[in-house]
């Protein structure tokens, strides 16, 4: 049963969006008030939230994975919800979704002015993007997207670590990193509507935990070869090969034939990266690796991957993976290694 008065989030889904998100969402946030009680009592209380499905139409549609979906109201239905969360509508990571959700992108104009709050998941801050109210803003998103904003979204703060990005509240908007994030959203919003109490006892009914390293230990590099400058490419490919070597930009610039500026500008166009911010993301991917799946000293990792200095290389691998390699490998090297029970 419902509180009469239940605060009203709107989950905003499309055909692109997913499932897990989208059902993730409604399963944690339906449940507040009444899942908890019910698993330590036996009866369950009352709902404290008003949560619906929405899109562009009411009628029902499949979204990614051929997961069916029927909302509960169309945008049209809906013109004063407590908060709106954009869920993750996937877009090529080099492609913008300019002019794909105009509806919804007036919608979420309208209601914000209406005193929406408005929040996103993943891809879902790209929608928002296209409405202008994330202009000056810092902005999460997937870590995957992170050359597409700053190409097509300039006029935002792109912040690749972020999970829940909480520095835009006072202005109504907040925008979550990877999938998952929508986890670390739902414990957000039960505690702001609900209270801390609430907002515990969902996170230990659905084993929920924020996701307090934020995005950089997840993140891989986005080596997209989608351009047209062979040299670059060329280059590129080279690079894989030869990551280890010494002076590896000056060795990429040379098999271009190119001037160093003119090498750097070209790069930088083709793939989004500086040259040396190429090479040293590449060299931590591959140190990633080596941690989760071997043994090897970390200090004989650095050397391979290039670093003769192993202190600069412990440097670098904080600043681009926000862990120290000791405790990367402790986080990740048992994904790695798991077995079947």
């Amino acid at each position: 049963m419902k509180d009469k008065d239940c605060p009203l989030i709107v989950l905003l889904a499309s055909a692109e969006t997913s499932p897990a998100v989208l059902y993730g969402l409604y399963d944690v946030l339906a449940s507040v008030g009444s899942g908890y009680m019910e698993m330590i009592t036996g009866v369950p209380g009352t709902e404290l939230l008003d949560i619906r499905i929405v899109a562009a139409s009411r009628k029902p549609f499949r979204c990614f994975g051929n997961i069916m979906v029927e909302p509960h109201a169309s945008i049209d239905d809906i013109d004063h919800p407590d908060a709106v969360v954009v869920c993750d509508m996937y877009t090529p990571i080099n492609q913008p979704p300019r002019g794909t959700y105009p509806r919804e992108v007036e919608w979420l104009k309208k209601v914000y002015a209406n005193n929406a709050l408005l929040t996103s998941v993943c891809s879902g801050s790209a929608v928002l993007a296209e409405t202008g109210l994330l202009n000056g803003l810092e902005v999460a998103g997937h870590w995957a997207y992170r050359h597409m904003y700053r190409e097509f979204y300039p006029r935002l703060k792109w912040q690749e670590a972020s999970v829940l990005n909480l520095s835009a509240e006072h202005r109504r908007i907040i925008t979550t990193g990877g999938v998952t994030s929508w986890q670390d959203l739902a414990i957000y919003l039960i505690k702001r509507y609900c209270g801390a109490q609430h907002a515990l006892e969902s996170a230990s009914l659905h084993l929920l935990s924020p996701h307090t390293d934020g995005q950089l230990p997840f993140a891989s590099m986005t080596q997209s070869k989608q351009h047209d400058d062979a040299l670059i490419s060329d280059c590129q490919d080279w690079i894989v090969e030869n990551y280890n070597c010494t002076n590896p930009v000056a060795r990429m610039t040379a098999r271009a034939g190119l001037q160093a500026r003119t090498f750097s500008r070209r790069f930088r166009a083709a793939t989004g990266y500086h040259p040396l911010d190429y090479v040293q993301e590449l060299r931590v991917e591959i140190a990633k690796k080596l941690l989760s799946t071997e043994t090897t000293n970390i200090d004989e990792i650095s050397v391979s991957v290039g670093y003769e200095d192993p202190t600069s290389f412990r440097r670098l691998f904080k600043r681009k993976a926000g862990l120290t390699p000791a405790v990367y490998r402790k986080k990740f090297a048992g994904i790695a290694g798991m077995k079947n029970a």
